[in-house]
């Protein structure tokens, strides 16, 4: 079985205690578990293991909220996008490796936006070599899977526009996976910070409410599809263990972990 929860909004520390929580969760009851949800106010989500110092240095982003995700990769600015958060135990085969995992969620979603006319495709390169430095912001950054739509710089050379991509965080006994499908370019960043998204590609309508719900749960059905389940759609917040969400919040919310890099 896939359980699936569609939040509300919320801050950047009370979203990445909620998706610690769902970890836990989804190594209590040995099953893939999903959340779906939006954020309260522009925020950038920082990988696990970026220096804080960069993010202070990127001007474009100054004053903007920031928050230190449990996952790896580069830095995200939340507000214009679908982000989710995935968890399964690390015996399930998607929890075995890593690319499986990655695979299932971004393939899945290059079917979903066949459908809204979106003609996406996974980027076959592997990651950048470690001596090569990589981009501050995950959308500046091509990885094996990352979803992709071609354009005219889809000559040798050309990287395409990537709406979708994802990082993971393994766990003690369970995988985290954190993604984000970017719906827009985010208005309330300028410059290197803003990277264009679904609405903005030539022809592309705007989606919002409903045609993001219908696109979410298509793309999630095809998930739960290829692994052989329907997903169950639980009612109301993921909320986890009383209190559980609370005190998780309070580390992400310290200064001693923004600033662990």
């Amino acid at each position: 079985m896939m359980f699936v929860w569609w939040d509300d909004v919320a801050d950047g520390p009370t979203n990445m205690a909620t998706d610690e929580a769902l970890a836990a969760e989804s190594l209590r009851r040995d099953a893939l578990l999903v959340r779906i949800y939006g954020w309260s106010t522009t925020t950038v989500s920082l990988g696990a293991f970026q220096p804080l110092g960069e993010a202070r240095s990127v001007g474009e982003i100054a004053g903007v909220s920031l928050v230190r995700r449990p996952s790896g990769g580069g830095a995200i600015v939340h507000g214009s996008d679908l982000t989710y958060a995935a968890a399964v135990p690390k015996t399930h085969p998607w929890g075995a490796k890593p690319q499986s995992l990655y695979d299932a969620f971004h393939g899945a979603m290059r079917q979903a936006l066949a459908a809204e006319g979106v003609a996406a495709t996974l980027w076959p390169g592997g990651a950048a070599a470690p001596a090569e430095p990589q981009p501050f912001f995950c959308f500046d950054r091509r990885s094996q899977g990352d979803l992709v739509v071609l354009g005219d710089d889809a000559a040798p050379g050309g990287h395409g526009l990537k709406i979708m991509g994802s990082a993971q965080r393994r766990l003690e006994g369970v995988v985290l996976q954190h993604g984000s499908l970017l719906l827009g370019h985010n208005p309330d960043v300028a410059g290197r910070a803003r990277h264009p998204g679904l609405a903005d590609l030539p022809g592309m309508k705007a989606l919002a409410g409903p045609r993001v719900r219908q696109l979410a749960e298509r793309w999630l059905g095809l998930v739960a599809e290829t692994w052989g389940v329907a997903p169950a759609y639980a009612g109301g917040r993921f909320g986890g263990p009383a209190g559980e969400i609370r005190e998780r919040a309070a580390r992400f919310l310290d200064d001693r972990w923004t600033g662990r890099r």
